[in-house]
């Protein structure tokens, strides 16, 4: 009798255990049709904070700009209104010279972006929070992301699209060469 009872608690507790496992993985997925509103927003306002910090735009002949991207990392909408949303993000500092795009710098880190409806339907960000350089990068990572999310902190988003982005705004081939600054 006592081992169906400690069987019985067992199994009760993986049971648990296992609904509580598929309740925070399906808490993670991220709403394709907020993202897609938000996305935007966060991509323009990382380029406008990211204008006058590359060397490229102090060399004139370069035409450098800045490209920057953003992954989904949590999305959530908190009452009020108010978007919270956990990204990844990469911004490229891209020149062109002699028919080849020039990368000449870049950042890319994690962040907490929070963005509010305006009254004709558009989102705004009204405050952007990121990580300390060196010590406290991971302690503000656990503080700012949940345990599944903060795995994924560290996967880096892919410069791919930013640079056929560049390539259309220079109006390069689509397979122009990446050269350093």
């Amino acid at each position: 009798m006592t081992s169906v009872r400690v069987w019985g608690t067992g199994f009760g507790a993986v049971a648990v255990l296992v609904a509580t496992g598929s309740w925070v993985m399906a808490a993670q997925e991220v709403d394709a049709g907020l993202w897609a509103e938000v996305r935007p927003v966060i991509e323009t306002r990382l380029v406008a904070d990211s204008r006058g910090t590359g060397y490229g735009e102090t060399v004139p002949g370069l035409r450098a700009r800045w490209f920057c991207g953003a992954r989904a990392l949590e999305l959530r909408e908190d009452p009020g209104g108010v978007v919270r949303a956990g990204v990844n993000t990469l911004c490229m500092e891209y020149g062109v010279s002699g028919g080849a795009l020039v990368e000449c710098g870049g950042s890319g880190y994690p962040q907490v972006v929070r963005l509010e409806r305006e009254a004709d339907g558009d989102y705004r960000v009204v405050s952007r929070e990121e990580p300390p350089d060196g010590a406290g990068y991971a302690e503000w990572t656990q503080d700012h992301f949940g345990f599944l999310t903060e795995s994924e902190v560290d996967d880096t988003v892919s410069p791919t699209s930013l640079e056929a982005a560049a390539r259309a705004h220079f109006g390069l081939p689509g397979d122009a060469r990446v050269t350093a600054c």
